[in-house]
């Protein structure tokens, strides 16, 4: 079985590739974005976790 990586290592691999933004030239921010999804088949609730890179041009898309 894999090793699972700790949230500390996902943040410190992401910040690695923080940096200006090409758009907008402000400084990308890592954040966590967790989405519920229902699974039909099962009926049940499932949690998805994804490590996004955040600035002023899509800061509305992820935060809406």
């Amino acid at each position: 079985m894999g090793k699972n990586k700790s949230f500390a290592a996902k943040m410190g691999k992401s910040a690695k590739d923080d940096g200006a933004c090409p758009q907008c030239g402000e400084v990308r921010n890592s954040v966590l974005v967790v989405a519920s999804e229902k699974k039909e088949s099962t009926e049940s609730w499932k949690f998805k976790e994804k490590i996004v890179q955040v600035c002023k041009c899509n800061e509305n898309e992820v935060y809406a």
